[in-house]
């Protein structure tokens, strides 16, 4: 499947998302209200199957964050990103995909421990990298460290 027939089969099924088309993969906006549903329908529809979350991450922007998910289907060889904006910058929160893509459960561990993003139902969400005492989380753009140095 093509990015544009890719486009239009997600678009069908989600007439509300936008499109960046300015990066190697076709990149999807989808709004937090829908995203659980879109992400189910993702990996359950036969002709898009995206079978596999090969990564998860986080953006902070400073006025919000941007959770990005990529993936791929590899029954019909298409990839697909798709971007979910968190507006809330002190308490970050979104719903978990592991019970949708077992990958992600390191994967939004990693993301809680790095940014502080919480993660409503995921099995496991504790430190990933970082001790158990740690306070704070080091990829957030207000993070400080007496040990940092400024430029």
């Amino acid at each position: 499947m093509t990015q544009e027939e890719l486009k239009l089969s997600v678009s069908a099924l989600f007439p509300a998302v936008t499109y960046d088309e300015t990066g190697e993969f076709l990149t999807a906006m989808i709004a937090p209200a829908d995203f659980r549903k879109a992400m189910k329908t993702l990996r359950n529809n036969p002709d898009l199957s995206f079978d596999y979350l090969f990564c998860l991450t986080c953006i902070d922007w400073k006025t919000h964050f941007m959770m990005v998910y990529h993936m791929l289907s590899k029954v019909h060889r298409h990839t697909l990103v798709v971007k979910v904006k968190l507006d809330n910058v002190t308490a970050p929160v979104t719903d978990t995909v592991s019970d949708i893509w077992k990958t992600a459960i390191m994967l939004e561990r990693e993301v809680y421990d790095l940014f502080g993003v919480k993660f409503n139902h995921h099995p496991d969400l504790r430190r990933l990298l970082l001790d158990e005492n740690w306070e704070g989380y080091p990829l957030r753009k207000n993070y400080v460290d007496e040990n940092m140095i400024e430029i």
